[in-house]
């Protein structure tokens, strides 16, 4: 059948979609990594331009994508094992990396068990999978990200069960668990370690004694959530992002292997009967093949750097530059999300303004990431700054000078 119909409709949809600022841009291809050298970080080169960029939007926090250690171990078990499984996991497509990196990551996040995904997106829509009924009473903050709430639509969630409070309110949280029903057995309450728009961390402590105090209220009591996919592996001396930083380890911890430690995949750790549940219960883990062995090896190497004198090199030196920008920032008498982590929100408050300071920054060698409305309410649009381990001092430098160079 000819498509011209189906062409037309999904035309006017993606008009629309660019009248109301929600398109998306057309993709950039980078075609070359170069290399640090001397005092300047890693370039990179575009598609159909001569320019050397900076990139400042990567969530490779750690910039151990191009670490020799990971390429040889992924190369390696390649070689061993092949490029693909050839099946999902539990028809004999669960390789040696597969459970050595499960057990790899349990231990870095201090739990018994985990499993991993193809993705923090498909684990969390797993874990809403796996642990929700049709008694489940959901709680998410404001601005979760869109994997969470689409993870809730999947699991269908009914609106009379889940309630959403302000982004990092106390109050609100505990106005929300006042308002559960009684007849409810169990409530999840789901939330980013840190925010990714934002760079800002949940305050798990918080969160955790709201959920102890209304915890005896429900047969299978209050279950906390946590996504730190930008915070495991960017920040703290140890890499233990948002639970390093609050001291605080909520129930069931979601992560990704896809930001700072550079490869591919996701992963939930938790108790063992909960990644049982998930091995038996999630979709997205039961029906489609897994990461590569060659992930996993890498993924698996990533974490031992991390664990390392060199990875503590990485968060040391990236603290350093984190504190540099935010420093010049401030000189600059320029207003930012304050915070330790790498995700420095610029905010410029005006969309049009936003649109322009993202091209000075192109124009200037600089690929940046700018957040207009709706994506974010009117008032807060921002550029969004994303430092790693292989920016250096001239680097950041570098950026400030564009920046200042910038009217108002």
């Amino acid at each position: 059948m000819p498509l011209n119909r189906l062409d037309r409709a999904l035309t006017r949809e993606i008009d629309a979609l660019a009248a109301e600022g929600r398109a998306k841009a057309p993709e950039r291809v980078i075609t070359a990594y170069l290399p640090s050298a001397g005092e300047r970080g890693p370039r990179y080169r575009l598609r159909g331009n001569p320019r050397e960029f900076i990139r400042m939007n990567s969530n490779s926090y750690l910039s151990l994508a191009h670490h020799p250690e990971l390429i040889r171990a992924a190369d390696e078990a390649t070689h061993r094992l092949g490029v693909g499984p050839g099946a999902v996991r539990f028809i004999d497509g669960t390789f040696e990396p597969h459970a050595a990196l499960e057990e790899g990551v349990a231990r870095f996040i201090g739990k018994p068990a985990a499993k991993i995904f193809n993705s923090a997106y498909t684990t969390n829509c797993g874990v809403a999978l796996a642990i929700s009924t049709p008694h489940t009473y959901w709680i998410g903050d404001q601005l979760n990200h869109n994997s969470i709430i689409r993870a809730m639509r999947i699991a269908g969630v009914p609106g009379t069960h889940k309630a959403i409070y302000a982004h990092n309110d106390m109050d609100d949280l505990a106005r929300c668990l006042d308002a559960v029903p009684e007849a409810v057995e169990r409530v999840v309450i789901v939330f980013d370690g840190i925010f990714s728009m934002r760079g800002d961390c949940a305050p798990i402590e918080g969160i955790q004694a709201l959920a102890e105090r209304h915890h005896a209220r429900f047969p299978d009591g209050v279950i906390t959530v946590m996504d730190d996919s930008h915070g495991i592996g960017a920040f703290g001396a140890r890499g233990r992002g948002a639970l390093e930083h609050t001291g605080t380890a909520p129930d069931i911890v979601v992560g990704t292997f896809g930001k700072a430690f550079g490869v591919n995949g996701g992963f939930a750790a938790a108790s063992p009967t909960v990644v049982e549940a998930l091995r038996q219960k999630a979709d997205t883990y039961i029906y489609t093949n897994p990461l590569s062995v060659a992930d996993c090896a890498a993924a698996l190497k990533a974490l031992e750097i991390c664990d390392s004198p060199e990875g503590r090199q990485r968060l040391a030196h990236l603290g350093e530059r984190v504190a540099q920008f935010r420093r010049g920032i401030g000189a600059l008498g320029r207003e930012s999300i304050d915070g330790p982590h790498p995700i420095v929100a610029l905010l410029v408050r005006d969309t049009p303004r936003t649109h322009r300071l993202v091209r000075h920054f192109f124009d200037h060698g600089v690929l940046v990431v700018g957040l207009t409305f709706p994506v974010v309410p009117r008032g807060e649009e921002t550029i969004r700054f994303q430092l790693n381990a292989a920016h250096t001092a001239a680097d950041v430098e570098e950026v400030l000078g564009v920046l200042a160079q910038f009217p108002g």
